[in-house]
């Protein structure tokens, strides 16, 4: 009886956290989160910026949709990183922030998140591939040390919860498998 607790305290954990997470996030001032996206923009792909990897970006809008979050916003490059609430995208990435967090830590692949409907991209094809690609191109071991450590706890706990959710935890775990 432990294990199908266990798995339902887990499962409750991975769908309440986030809400727990999006209520405050969804009384900031857009202009807070708006220049805290730019910052955090600017420290992960400073490396793309200084190398001229980011021309693609220039006049052209990506919008980004953490659903379980309630937190959307559009971003776009052109010498600086600008951010705004949506409007009119040229390409859409949608995903929960279990899977966001996973991919940025280099535990699961993008691709492998479209095809299980776990990540959306919906707008110009092209553009989104670029943006993956880009995405892709940043370094987990290059990232600045407090952001690192702290995608890679949040991806170590998602993982935990996601394991210990599967209803094959809890078969594997009963007494009468044993």
């Amino acid at each position: 009886m432990s294990a199908v607790f266990s798995a339902k305290i887990a499962q409750q954990l991975l769908e309440f956290t986030p809400k727990a997470i999006g209520f405050p996030l969804s009384k900031l001032p857009f202009s807070f989160k708006a220049k805290a996206i730019s910052q955090l923009l600017g420290l992960l792909l400073a490396e793309q910026a200084a190398d001229d990897e980011l021309g693609f970006l220039t006049d052209k809008w990506v919008a980004i949709q953490v659903e379980d979050l309630n937190l959307a916003f559009e971003v776009s490059f052109n010498g600086k990183w600008q951010v705004r609430a949506l409007t009119d995208a040229q390409v859409t990435f949608s995903a929960n922030s279990a899977e966001l967090i996973l991919v940025a830590a280099a535990k699961e692949d993008p691709d492998t998140l479209f095809f299980q409907r776990k990540l959306s991209i919906e707008g110009d094809t092209e553009l989104g591939l670029e943006v993956k690609n880009l995405l892709l191109s940043i370094e987990f071991a290059s990232m600045p040390t407090p952001i690192r450590l702290s995608i890679a706890k949040l991806a170590a706990v998602i993982e935990r919860l996601q394991i210990e959710a599967k209803p094959t935890v809890i078969l594997a775990k009963s007494p009468s498998f044993n």
